[in-house]
């Protein structure tokens, strides 16, 4: 029995591809990218390729959605017959989006809003909102599936490596990534969120080939000896040493009950810069 009361709200940095947004009927609210000229919302009339484009002018700024357009969406949800909604939000130790859609959520009494804090970025967070909507297929109540999708929130990790840690200082999201700057110039770090929700360096590791081998590493070392998993594969510019990422992981993706790939959203490009390299995991039982 589905459940046809409960809606899924998560921003645009969880990264779920448009498939499964449609497949589970997903409302996506856009964080915002800002050039001096003009601002744009995040993967609605930007893409991550003209973002990267842009960075010889200008890197922009990246704000959180406005509260005008968080009410809006709100709206358009209780319009659509909604009555509960679960909204799955990007980390608040990298983003003040939890905050604002948490204020906004608290003053409203006409629908009941449970928002959950993912403590983590892009398909980490994304999974999250996957999740709750598979337990809702399941026929489970709403109350359930908001407590399920918080326990669940520990077994959801995502771990990237980039080109540059320069855009990471420049936006200020570097988190506890700052203790290899200083360290011989070809370490590249394997960058991942910690429990508290903020990035932190899983591994280091010299040059490119080996911080993906590291990474398909971790991957495997997650998924060992589980049955029940969702994977995803993700890229900043750099689609195709992703897809040789996928040839040697062949084997978990035939098996996860979610597999999903593409690019990341533009606002995350904004603050890794291209050639961003990334794997999900989240294990279920």
């Amino acid at each position: 029995m589905k459940n046809n009361r409960v809606a899924i709200l998560v921003d645009s940095c969880n990264d779920i591809p448009a498939n499964l947004t449609e497949k589970y009927g997903f409302y996506t609210m856009p964080l915002m990218i800002n050039y001096t000229d003009r601002s744009y919302k995040d993967g609605v009339d930007i893409s991550p390729q003209e973002v990267y484009d842009s960075f010889k002018k200008e890197v922009p700024k990246t704000s959180l959605p406005l509260g005008s357009e968080i009410e809006e969406l709100l709206n358009q949800i209780k319009a659509d017959g909604y009555t509960d909604v679960l909204a799955s939000i990007i980390s608040s130790g990298l983003s003040g989006t939890y905050q604002t859609m948490k204020l906004t959520a608290e003053a409203r009494e006409d629908m009941n809003i449970q928002v959950i804090d993912t403590r983590n970025i892009g398909i980490g967070s994304g999974f999250i909102a996957l999740y709750a909507a598979e337990q809702l297929e399941k026929g489970y109540d709403f109350e359930t599936v908001v407590e399920k999708a918080r326990e669940a929130i520990s077994k959801s990790s995502v771990f990237f490596g980039l080109e540059t840690l320069e855009y990471l200082i420049k936006g200020g999201r570097i988190g506890k990534v700052q203790g290899i700057l200083g360290s011989a110039l070809k370490i590249k770090p394997i960058i991942s969120c910690n429990p508290e929700g903020i990035y932190d360096t899983v591994a280091k590791v010299r040059g490119r080939k080996q911080n993906i081998a590291k990474m398909l590493e971790i991957a495997k070392e997650k998924v060992a000896g589980h049955k029940d998993y969702y994977i995803a594969l993700c890229h900043g510019a750099a689609e195709k040493e992703m897809l040789q990422m996928k040839d040697s992981i062949q084997d978990l993706i035939a098996n996860a009950k979610i597999y999903c790939e593409g690019q990341i959203s533009p606002v995350l490009g904004v603050h890794t810069g291209p050639g961003l390299l990334g794997i999900g995991v989240m294990i279920l039982e």
